[in-house]
């Protein structure tokens, strides 16, 4: 027997030997636990260490729980935290257009004139790049150089009007004054010809009743005795910079402007001799009556002399896209004197002219490439304000802003300058910071 178990020993030695020569770890010199046996502690360890596993680690059940997220899947949880989910984005943006409607671009270039186009778009503006540009830039540069001379001819030797901090040529008389306004009013028309405003429609609507004051049918028709019903102001929505040229073309009036368009090249000169009201917010002097009070002792003085130029209002305050009509500032109506309102509507297919959410540089630019524009002009008869409406001008302001919008089939919204400053601020956020796209 004890052999027999000896030579049971030496045959396990030799399996031990045989394993530690493969690297077996868990096998030891001094082992002497037969195979049996080391099954035994083996089930035991592998339960235990499942048994301990499981206790410490219960939110890992299973492999799928370990995968690291891809790159995209951490963008888009960094743009759910950071700036909202796509769809909230998405809806936000929708809220907003809503809220903000009066400023939204309908046009296919998009809201801030980077929306993507077709293969059919982009060829005509190359074309337009091409072709047309430079002609337009051409002809509207001599254009603006040619008036620019016909006002420093009649101007020689002429000392300005200097009067509350206002300097301007308005008040000229005789040829001088005759020739800068039959000059500008036919440049003007020819600067939009060269733009592609080629046919502008024009209508003279007499409205069926007014919402409380006195309608004349037409300025033209006022003796020169009826003082009363001469309009002093035009009045008008406000689509894009186009609009001056279309009054300059059809009226020739006089302008609020800043005080640095005095200055510029070319146009400071021609802003003087349309007599236009500079913006002078640094002015302090006790003399100095503000632009309200020059504005107003313009507008009583064109009611009283026909040859005093009427001046040319945008009561909103602001440029919209051309489908609303925003409150109306009182500046216009503080005179009590007759106004003549003007509205304008920009028809178009693939550009619109209204000058919102996007930048001036890109718009002069589509604006050039845009082969044929359009403009419809309505003009209602001269409102003369009733005794309650001069009494009382925030009435007689939203008595003809009534009065607009009915006739020129806008929306009246309720909205402001603060608004839209909102709505540019949350567009060129979100382009910017998220990458956010933004409707057309």
């Amino acid at each position: 027997m004890d052999s027999e178990e000896q030579r049971d020993n030496q045959k396990m030695e030799k399996k031990i030997r045989e394993l530690s020569s493969d690297e077996a770890p868990i096998l030891t010199e001094k082992s002497g636990l037969r195979e049996e046996e080391m099954a035994m502690k083996e089930k035991e360890l592998l339960s235990v260490s499942s048994k301990s596993m499981g206790d410490e680690a219960p939110l890992l059940p299973n492999a799928q729980n370990c995968e690291q997220p891809s790159p995209s899947e951490r963008k888009t949880e960094r743009f759910t935290l950071e700036g909202g989910s796509p769809n909230a984005s998405a809806q936000s943006l929708e809220e907003m257009e809503i809220k903000y409607a009066a400023y939204v671009r309908h046009d296919i270039y998009g809201t801030l004139g980077k929306g993507e186009v077709s293969w059919k778009e982009k060829a005509l503006l190359l074309l337009a790049l091409i072709v047309v540009v430079p002609i337009r830039v051409v002809v509207g540069f001599l254009i603006l150089l040619t008036y620019y001379l016909i006002c420093r001819l009649c101007t020689l030797f002429k000392a300005p009007n200097r009067e509350d901090g206002q300097e301007d040529y308005a008040h000229m008389s005789g040829i001088r004054r005759s020739t800068i306004i039959i000059c500008g009013r036919f440049l003007s028309r020819a600067m939009l010809f060269a733009l592609g405003f080629y046919w502008i429609k024009e209508e003279y609507v007499i409205p069926d009743q007014s919402p409380n004051g006195l309608f004349v049918k037409d300025s033209s028709q006022i003796d020169a005795d009826e003082s009363s019903y001469r309009p002093g102001a035009i009045v008008s929505n406000h689509v894009s910079y186009l609009d001056i040229l279309y009054h300059m073309s059809a009226s020739f009036p006089s302008f609020v402007a800043k005080r640095s368009v005095a200055r510029l090249p070319l146009v400071g000169l021609i802003s003087k001799c349309l007599g236009c009201v500079y913006v002078q917010r640094e002015s302090k002097a006790s003399d100095f009556k503000g632009v309200s009070g020059v504005v107003t002792e313009r507008l009583q003085a064109a009611n009283h002399d026909k040859l005093s130029p009427m001046m040319m209002l945008f009561p909103e305050g602001t440029t919209t896209n051309g489908d609303f009509l925003l409150p109306f500032k009182t500046g216009a109506f503080l005179a009590k004197t007759p106004v003549l309102p003007v509205i304008l509507r920009y028809r178009y297919q693939r550009f619109s002219p209204a000058w919102d959410t996007i930048s001036g540089v890109r718009h002069v630019l589509l604006l050039l490439c845009q082969f044929v524009n359009y403009l419809e002009v309505t003009r209602l008869p001269v409102y003369c304000p009733s005794e309650k409406e001069k009494a009382d001008p925030k009435l007689y302001a939203n008595n003809v802003r009534k009065l607009m919008a009915l006739e020129g089939n806008l929306t009246m919204s309720d909205i402001g300058l603060p608004e839209k400053r909102i709505y540019h601020a949350a567009l060129h956020g979100d382009s910017l910071g998220n990458n956010m796209p933004v409707k057309g």
